[in-house]
């Protein structure tokens, strides 16, 4: 029978697994060939899994000839099962190569893809983009989806660690979370809905019951920007706390950036695609009013009131992770609570240089004081009914912030472009695959 229709072996052990101290055991792998060449009398494959790869030898006089034939005739992406035994070869992945006994193809392929599967770079992202799944079999973009989750993880254990409880809240939403800026619009059924920009005023309303919640779940933001740093689709690290204030959660914040990074750095990556910065002991906190002083003396033209641009931010030099706290009260959202001052807020930013990883505050905690500050934005406070009545029942006051997933991971990891730090990207020019 022939080897594409026999029935395949199980699988015995992950390319991981193999090591020169193995030389002589009976082994089945599984995976897609990264590359297939032949010299002579003798054919290589490199086949690779989940967890690495591993150099594939069919020599003839050493394995069945069908085997040998059906390996060399395999092209890059073919889907196979190998069995084989194990024999020491310096120049073999952690030094060991598997001498072909059988092959079973599960999957044949003909096509020769657009881009090298064993590339580290690609020039061009959209050629990439439209075989995302095929991109994402290449080792650096395994690396840095590997270290993805290493982040989840430790982020899911610090929260637990710290008594959260884990919520799911509405993605579809019947009124602006943030006054009506950067939403998608959809029909629901007979009426007119949107994408949940982000789960703000649901947080809030679930510190009544849990005090210490946390969301990680997409949110949707309809800004045509074209940048290696703006997606329309994100992954987005919520939390909310009861009895909090800004600077509790500037220490929340710090505590998971250095838990991610931590557990990105415990992360073996393949391709050397990881570069994680060195965090502080302690991630420096200025206000937004040294803010601007520090970018005036370095030749800005930012004036106090004013968004910090990247621009601007690159013409300090300012590098690495660090918060911008207390900003100007006018162009923040309804909830953000003021300070004292009456001008700036109970607000922060977290950054990496120029690039923005969070924001969060203290928030209103009063039906009064959030009715006033939606009325001096033009808002209609009886479209946000549904949520001003429960600070008729007992509001606590609370702070929190959200944190995009994929601008962490570029900051953790070095990667350059947003798109590489999510599986499928969602842009202005982007809706498949």
């Amino acid at each position: 029978m022939p080897a594409s229709e026999a029935a395949a072996p199980r699988r015995t052990h992950y390319t991981a697994d193999l090591g020169a101290g193995m030389a002589g055991e009976r082994v089945t792998i599984a995976g897609w060939v990264l590359a297939a060449r032949r010299h002579g009398a003798i054919s290589f494959l490199t086949v690779r899994d989940k967890r690495g790869s591993a150099q594939v030898v069919a020599k003839s006089g050493e394995c069945p000839d069908d085997a040998r034939e059906a390996a060399s005739s395999l092209k890059p992406h073919s889907v196979v099962t190998v069995t084989g035994t194990l024999r020491a070869s310096p120049r073999a992945p952690a030094g060991v190569e598997v001498a072909l006994e059988s092959i079973h193809v599960h999957s044949r392929v003909e096509k020769t893809p657009p881009f090298d599967p064993m590339a580290r770079t690609v020039k061009n992202i959209d050629t990439r983009l439209e075989l995302r799944a095929v991109d994402l079999r290449r080792g650096v973009l395994q690396d840095i989806f590997n270290a993805r989750n290493a982040a989840l993880g430790a982020i899911r254990a610090y929260f637990a660690q710290e008594d959260f409880v884990e919520v799911n809240t509405p993605k579809l939403i019947s009124t602006a979370t943030e006054g009506g800026a950067s939403l998608f619009s959809i029909f629901y059924y007979h009426r007119r809905a949107f994408l949940a920009q982000s789960p703000q005023l649901y947080k809030e309303q679930l510190t009544m019951s849990f005090e210490k919640v946390f969301e990680i779940a997409p949110i949707f933001r309809a800004e045509a920007s074209r940048t290696p740093r703006h997606l329309s689709e994100a992954i987005s690290i919520d939390l909310e706390e009861a009895f909090a204030d800004q600077h509790d959660i500037m220490d929340r914040v710090e505590a998971i950036v250095r838990a991610a990074a931590s557990a990105i750095s415990s992360h073996a990556g393949t391709e050397g695609a990881i570069s994680v910065p060195d965090i502080p002991q302690k991630i420096p906190r200025r206000t937004y009013t040294e803010m601007v002083d520090e970018l005036r003396a370095a030749g800005a033209r930012t004036r106090w009131g004013e968004d910090l641009y990247p621009t601007e931010l690159r013409k300090a030099g300012i590098s690495g992770f660090y918060f911008v706290h207390d900003w100007p009260l006018g162009p923040k959202p309804f909830y953000v609570k003021a300070s004292p001052d009456g001008k700036t807020s109970e607000s922060f930013d977290l950054m990496f240089g120029d690039l923005e990883i969070s924001s969060g505050s203290s928030r209103v905690s009063d039906r009064a004081g959030l009715e006033a500050r939606m009325s001096a934005k033009g808002m209609d406070t009886a479209a946000f009914d549904y949520h001003l009545r429960t600070f008729d029942y007992g509001m606590p006051p609370h702070a929190g912030c959200g944190i995009g997933l994929e601008r962490l991971l570029m900051a953790l990891t070095g990667t350059p472009d947003i798109k590489d730090a999510t599986f499928y990207p969602r842009d202005v020019d982007r809706l498949t695959p």
